[in-house]
């Protein structure tokens, strides 16, 4: 291996993780059976691993292990304040949430939540409590130019803090886009200049796009790419413009999960699946599209993946990377690594639930 050495798998029957040891990939633990994890991951500043839960009937939840998953306690959720709404005049009520992710190294005990119906949730304790972010939920464009792509209501799934300073923030959300904040949440500027949004009568407005998932390189943040559903975008100036990055007849183009490496600004992948309407592989034959260029180009990478009769596409955060290994999972089950910058893949198991999202977790 050549960065991580466990992962954490949110499925569709709860939590797997998965530690390499003696050349193979097993499952040590299971947590949570039946139940759909949507998110997970393991703060790298305190090593607490962060479940989000979605269980139907009962709603989200949220646990935290604190001993590498092998007991969990529950936290209470974020509530929205008394008179929030939605555009329509309904309450405001936490349905999802689609992503835990870590504050600045300065800030060791902060955690931010994103959620649906398009709430941002901050907590400076460690995740203890949860506060809205209200300068987002106000934003004058809420109420009317959000709207929920694949789920009811508008969803914050990307959440990027800038390495240099921790008060510069940028969050991705489905239907709206992209919202920079330099002051640590207090305001909002949206970021969308140069996407399209081919679906509404005017394509080009400043908010109404539907990011599926937002990268920043780590060494130069201002570097950013954007798995759209228009295509594949790229930035060099913190969002503040945006240029195609996709192919006009490859398969580089529709897709959710992106990846930037942390150190080539030049250098990412896409998981690339057929259409909006046909959400399966392309051509029945999963690929992995990598560009070294910053998007000029791209290389199609199939060795180690099935080449017939496959039907499988990634959700967006079922990708992730450390050093050269990447790992994806798959709607269908399916589990791919690759320890080579995705030159070569292998196929770590064809038996797992549906995969929501897959973290290298050390």
């Amino acid at each position: 291996m050549n960065g991580g050495t466990s992962l954490l798998l949110g499925t569709r029957k709860g939590l797997l993780m998965l530690e390499h040891s003696a050349g193979a990939w097993k499952t040590v633990r299971h947590a949570f059976p039946g139940l759909t994890v949507s998110y997970s991951f393991r703060d790298p500043r305190s090593e607490a691993i962060w479940a989000a839960l979605d269980t139907g009937h009962w709603g989200p939840k949220l646990q935290r292990s604190q001993d590498g998953g092998q007991t969990w306690e529950e936290v209470e959720l974020p509530k929205y304040p008394a008179g929030a709404e939605l555009g329509d005049g309904t309450p405001a009520s936490l349905s999802y949430i689609w992503l835990v992710a870590p504050g600045g190294s300065d800030q060791p005990r902060r955690l931010y939540l994103g959620t649906e119906p398009g709430g941002l949730f901050i907590s400076n304790d460690g995740g203890d409590h949860f506060e809205l972010v209200e300068s987002l939920w106000n934003h004058p464009s809420r109420k009317t130019q959000w709207f929920g792509g694949g789920r009811p209501q508008p969803g914050i799934h990307s959440i990027l803090v800038d390495p240099r300073d921790s008060n510069h923030v940028w969050v991705a959300i489905s239907v709206a886009g992209v919202f920079e904040s330099w002051d640590g949440g207090k305001s909002w500027t949206p970021r969308n200049k140069g996407l399209r949004a081919d679906w509404l009568p005017d394509p080009t407005p400043e908010v109404g796009f539907d990011t599926h998932l937002l990268a920043a390189n780590r060494a130069n943040p201002q570097v950013m790419m954007q798995q759209n559903h228009v295509g594949i975008y790229r930035s060099e100036d913190g969002g503040q413009n945006w240029q195609a990055a996709m192919q006009e007849n490859g398969p580089a183009r529709f897709g959710f999960p992106i990846l930037m490496d942390d150190g080539n600004p030049d250098l990412a992948w896409v998981f690339p699946a057929k259409s909006d309407e046909q959400r399966m592989a392309i051509d029945e034959a999963l690929c992995v599209c990598r560009t070294s260029d910053g998007g000029r180009s791209w290389q199609t990478l199939r060795e180690g993946l099935p080449q017939k009769n496959c039907y499988d596409y990634a959700l967006r955060h079922a990708a992730d990377r450390a050093g050269k290994d990447l790992v994806f999972g798959t709607n269908s089950g399916n589990l791919f690594l690759s320890e080579d910058d995705g030159e070569h893949w292998e196929c770590l198991g064809t038996n797992y639930p549906l995969i929501y999202s897959a973290r290298f977790g050390g």
